[in-house]
């Protein structure tokens, strides 16, 4: 393969110029040699294209020669942009295709008028970290992700007031202020998916809260929760308690726990176990939207 000796001989493509098949097919290339590949096929890329608000008009594939060697995603919601899925061949590397396809997603981003961005590095990917800050990004904290092997015996359900809650008053509940949170878990992935349901838990003491997610076949994921009253590791208890009482054979994945939550000494009670860390890096000014409603 020739590789560009400077970026002036990169193309950057509209993703929407590219079949699903095609952009899972380069996804997965750019990612084989990641500490984190997450494979995707094309069913999984579709529902990840719905669930985020990825605008494939705005993403971009760079072609040299009319060969893909790199993809960057954009999710764009009102007032902010994501950036998602940046990767690039490994053998083509350290020839500013990234950096390329960074400036570029960023040129969209201004072309959309918006002037804050979001996205999320795996913790100790230096590369891409020091990629990320050249180009402006703050670090805005840690995130985890956790799993819950469904082989752990389910705990019994905690004496409470237990609530089952349908798709639609889930997502009146998510759509409550809940703080900054990272895109994943802003309340339009919620309400883009199937299958959301929650749990609304009321204790014996008074303290109450709730907990909204996503059923998948195998998985419970994407969640959702607030403590509206008392504390919240003994809130998270008890929904979590009730919760894989009801799903005892389901895995449960979860992403982007930030790592001072409140609630994460009930989850890790419950049996989750960290998988991996991810830095939460911000570029320009939140909106007020964003801190005062998601």
């Amino acid at each position: 393969m020739n590789l560009p000796t400077k970026t002036a001989d990169l193309k950057l493509i509209p993703a929407s110029c590219f079949t699903i098949d095609q952009l899972t097919a380069i996804y997965n290339q750019t990612r084989v040699d990641y500490m984190i590949p997450m494979p995707m096929n094309a069913a999984r890329l579709k529902e990840y294209i719905l669930a985020y608000d990825v605008d494939l008009d705005h993403s971009l594939v760079a072609l040299h020669n009319d060969e893909m060697l790199g993809i960057a995603m954009l999710g764009t919601r009102k007032d902010r942009v994501w950036i998602t899925r940046l990767g690039v061949l490994p053998n083509t590397r350290r020839h500013g295709t990234g950096k390329a396809l960074m400036t570029g997603l960023l040129d969209q981003a201004a072309m959309l008028q918006i002037d804050f961005s979001m996205l999320e590095v795996i913790k100790n990917n230096t590369p891409a970290h020091q990629l990320f800050l050249k180009l402006g990004f703050s670090e805005n904290g840690e995130l985890l992700v956790l799993r819950r092997s469904p082989t752990i015996p389910p705990p019994d359900p905690m004496v409470a007031d237990a609530e089952r809650l349908e798709r639609a008053d889930a997502l009146v509940l998510v759509a409550r202020d809940r703080g900054t949170q990272p895109w994943t878990n802003q309340s339009e992935t919620l309400s883009n998916v199937q299958d959301v349901s929650g749990l609304r838990i009321t204790l014996a003491d008074g303290s109450r809260g709730w907990l909204v997610y996503q059923r998948q076949k195998f998985t419970l994921t994407r969640f959702a929760y607030k403590t509206e009253v008392g504390n919240p590791a003994a809130v998270a208890y008890a929904f979590l308690s009730h919760l894989h009482h009801q799903y005892p054979r389901l895995d449960t994945q979860l992403e982007n726990i930030q790592v001072n939550d409140p609630h994460l000494p009930a989850f890790y009670q419950m049996g989750y176990v960290e998988s991996f860390r991810r830095i939460e890096m911000w570029r320009g000014l939140p909106p007020k939207s964003l801190l005062s409603t998601r």
